[in-house]
């Protein structure tokens, strides 16, 4: 009789013991525990493995990736995975795999912490009485019953600092475009413009992705128009608060406190809010509780052990199972999908409700799975806090409530093959096609109603005008005057002849500054402008 198949996997970083228990009671699994390793060590020590788990100490190279050539999964035991080299383990056909969600509460508890230190001047109170003085009056503190928080970014930690929150009889008002009202009203949430946010809230806390778009979004602007006396938490990406602006603004007393657990450079030595008293600073501690490394680790090692079984990994980042006749046939289609996800992302303006994607010509005798989840991840990932990649793409979709329709047609027009998808947002549909003109040139075809022609890529102006002489002209002279180059433009008419709405759609050398776009904007006959980035 054949003896069963067994695995070795190697935990190189120390992981809660309650993550390795699983395996180590697995009789198909040899666990070796091995950390502190030098690289060279490393190496020798992966050499049998099919199984890596790590947290953030272990450098998981390309070399030593190809010190072992019997690995099949790599788990990390958090949710960055920029100590592994990913596309080194993807050429491989390795799968890695992180644990998302494993500090959902962790993240959430320390918001909430944070803003009662603030509410209550606990950092600066502490440090007044461990210097032996006694200074009750000096620290006169404001509960957090029947004030406003806003919170901007309703992923899965906003929406637990939400639940907290209204236990503390907060009332709780919320700023995301992505979220529908019905969703925000279930978990107790008011849905309002990020100005309006601004101006009523006692308490700001942010929970978005760094994009470009997030970017110091609490900079001077915002904070120009926030509530005098408000306070403000970040303990989601560092950058998404611009350090001097609120260093200035808690100086001059419009900010009465801040609260930050990331800093645009960590550890953050230099920065303008070290030495404020009305300012708390954590190390970033927003996972480092005892619970939540031991839900990474109980996840990471549990997915690691599915792949070894030959069951899908519910967090891969890389990789997801496809034969490889099905991905011969698909994968040059699969940078068009996810280009003309990120598009529909990006033009997308309100609350995603439904995507319908139709696969016509030759595409329609393949799975269209795989370019589905390419699609959604493009959709989702410039919009949404957290990991989305080619195997979590769906449920990510179907968790925000967006419905996903797949047809085929074998009619595909003037193409061989032809993906159209429309997506559905808040009062509006949109459109939009795209093919390959060739083996691997993906181009979008058409917007709507509208035949184009331009290649998904770079920095792009979208925009409706009205079609009359003059109008190309004079978009191209104000970006001209503000030294924004034009690379291709592409124009596409609704109607025949002059008076009906058009699409024009500029390829550009560089992004458009946001007072320029306000010209734009102003320019009568312009309907719409966007900037996107591909």
């Amino acid at each position: 009789m054949a003896s069963k198949q067994r695995w070795q996997v190697l935990a190189s970083d120390k992981l809660a013991e309650e993550g390795l228990s699983a395996l180590r009671e697995n009789p198909a699994i040899d666990l070796v525990v091995k950390t502190g390793l030098s690289p060279e060590e490393l190496k020798e020590a992966i050499a049998g493995a099919h199984g890596l788990l790590v947290r953030s100490a272990t450098k998981v190279t390309s070399d030593v990736i190809a010190a072992a050539p019997n690995l099949v999964a790599i788990g990390r035991a958090g949710v960055g995975v920029d100590n592994i080299d990913v596309e080194a383990a993807t050429e491989r056909g390795i799968v890695v795999c992180n644990s998302p969600e494993g500090n959902t509460v962790a993240a959430a508890e320390h918001t909430l912490a944070v803003m009662l230190a603030l509410a209550r001047n606990i950092s600066a109170a502490d440090t007044s009485v461990s210097g032996g003085e006694w200074k009750r009056s000096a620290f006169l503190g404001v509960e957090l019953l029947n004030k406003t928080l806003g919170i901007i970014g309703l992923g899965k930690i906003g929406g637990e600092v939400a639940a907290r929150a209204a236990a503390f009889g907060m009332k709780v008002i919320g700023q995301d475009p992505f979220i529908a009202a019905d969703q925000a009203e279930r978990i107790g949430v008011e849905i309002v413009e990020l100005p309006e946010l601004l101006e009523r809230a006692d308490f700001i806390t942010v929970h978005v992705p760094l994009t470009k778009d997030t970017r110091h979004l609490i900079g001077r602007e915002s904070l120009a128009k926030v509530k005098p006396g408000v306070r403000i938490i970040n303990c989601s990406r560092g950058a998404v608060v611009d350090e001097a602006a609120l260093a200035e603004a808690v100086r001059d007393g419009r900010v009465a406190g801040a609260g930050l657990d990331v800093f645009e450079k960590e550890p953050p030595t230099e920065s303008p809010l070290l030495g404020l008293d009305n300012v708390v600073l954590t190390p970033h501690l927003g996972a480092s509780t005892a619970e939540a490394q031991i839900k990474v680790a109980v996840d990471v090692a549990q997915q690691v052990l599915d792949v070894l079984q030959g069951k899908p990994a519910r967090s891969a980042v890389n990789v997801i199972p496809v034969s490889p006749e099905a991905l011969r046939a698909l994968e040059a289609y699969l940078p068009l999908a996810e280009k003309m996800g990120s598009l529909h992302g990006q033009l997308a303006e309100g609350p995603l409700r439904s995507v319908e994607i139709t696969y016509a010509g030759q595409l329609a005798d393949e799975d269209p799975r795989l370019l589905t989840r390419s699609f959604l991840k493009g959709l989702l990932s410039p919009i949404i806090d957290e990991s989305v990649n080619l195997v979590n793409a769906s449920v990510v979709a179907q968790a925000r409530g967006l419905r996903i329709v797949e047809s085929r047609s074998r009619e595909p027009e003037d193409y061989v093959s032809l993906i159209s998808a429309r997506v559905a947002v808040d009062g509006r549909e949109r459109t939009i096609s795209g093919t390959l003109f060739g083996r691997s040139d993906p181009r979008i075809v058409q917007v709507d109603k509208y035949r184009v022609d331009f290649a998904p890529a770079g920095h792009m102006l979208v925009s409706m005008h009205i079609d009359r002489p003059g109008m190309i002209g004079r978009v191209g002279t104000i970006l001209g005057d503000n030294q924004v180059n034009i690379a291709g433009m592409h124009v596409g008419r609704g109607q025949p002849g002059p008076g009906g709405l058009s699409v024009m759609v500029l390829a550009l050398d560089g992004p458009v500054p946001s007072d320029v776009m306000e010209q734009l904007l102003q320019v009568d006959g312009i309907e719409t402008a966007q900037l996107v980035e591909l």
